[in-house]
């Protein structure tokens, strides 16, 4: 079986695992109980063992690194927070509005009522987007 060549596709987190990767680069490297701990705080629908899983495949994906130096095995995040989200939003962008960035903004613009404070944060990106 050949080596996939490029393994940016499979750091794409899916759902679930962009949850468990906010919840380690908020509080750092972590154990799967706490992953799962805090995954679960509001809902108890979903197993350890299904957690466990995960982590572990985000492992094989290159998403996480296992330390198994103690007792019980740390996951650390191999992806950039930043990075990341600004994948997915791109992903987003592209299947959603055709890559149109003023297309999501018109959309959101008319479905979301916004504060003061966030119309003047797009404006203060727009500006800064037409300086550059």
């Amino acid at each position: 079986m050949m080596e996939k060549e490029n393994k940016t596709e499979d750091n794409v987190p899916t759902r679930a695992e962009l949850e468990a990767l906010k919840i380690l680069w908020a509080h750092g490297p972590s154990t799967v109980r706490f992953v799962h701990d805090m995954l679960t705080r509001d809902t108890k629908t979903v197993r350890y063992t299904s957690t466990l899983k995960m982590m572990q495949l985000m492992t094989e994906k290159g998403m996480v690194k296992r330390d198994e130096s103690r007792m019980t095995h740390v996951y650390y995040p191999l992806l950039e927070e930043k990075q990341t989200m600004g994948t997915i939003a791109e992903r987003f962008v592209q299947s959603m509005y055709n890559g149109s960035i003023s297309n999501l903004l018109v959309a959101f613009m008319n479905n979301k009522p916004s504060s003061a404070k966030e119309l003047e944060q797009v404006k203060e990106l727009l500006k800064k987007l037409d300086q550059e």
